[in-house]
């Protein structure tokens, strides 16, 4: 019993996490000019324990985490954490409420490739009032009803397997 607590609470924090591909696509680490990084953050819901993925060309660029003032100056020296796995697929987690800050090394970060995420609590912000007239649900009750489903058929599937 106490281990289907156990397997049903990771489940629940699972679901409530998200990952999220830096730029919008695969390989969205790129300095092209269309790939604003910036706006595509602002634009990005980050909770504690989300995920960053890096998609890109190791042989060109990298992915640090620094400090405001190395992101702000582009100044790679003295990095926080050498995020780069050499593969150019490299994955992170968001484990604290703050702003993470990422660039590139050598002149890439001066073309622009690098990006502040902001990371809030680890749930979501109550959503805004609406006045549903017509009684259908909305999206976010749709999302809500699968993940339980989705819940409900996981502890059914480890309760027989357990059993």
């Amino acid at each position: 019993m106490l281990l289907m607590l156990m397997m049903s609470a990771m489940m629940l924090n699972m679901a409530k996490s998200e990952e999220h591909f830096v730029g919008g696509s695969m390989f969205g680490w790129d300095p092209i000019p269309s790939n604003d990084l910036n706006s595509w953050s602002l634009n990005q819901h980050f909770r504690v324990n989300d995920w960053l993925y890096f998609g890109y060309d190791k042989r060109y660029f990298s992915v640090l985490e620094v400090n405001k003032t190395s992101y702000e100056n582009c100044i790679d020296a003295g990095f926080i954490k050498n995020v780069t796995g050499g593969a150019g697929r490299d994955v992170l987690p968001l484990t604290e409420k703050k702003t993470y800050y990422f660039i590139s090394g050598g002149d890439y970060c001066k073309q622009g490739l690098k990006v502040a995420i902001n990371v809030n609590d680890n749930f979501a912000p109550a959503p805004a009032p609406t006045s549903h007239k017509s009684g259908a649900p909305s999206a976010l009750d749709a999302s809500n009803i699968y993940h339980a489903i989705v819940g409900l058929i996981l502890i059914l599937m480890f309760t027989k397997f357990l059993g």
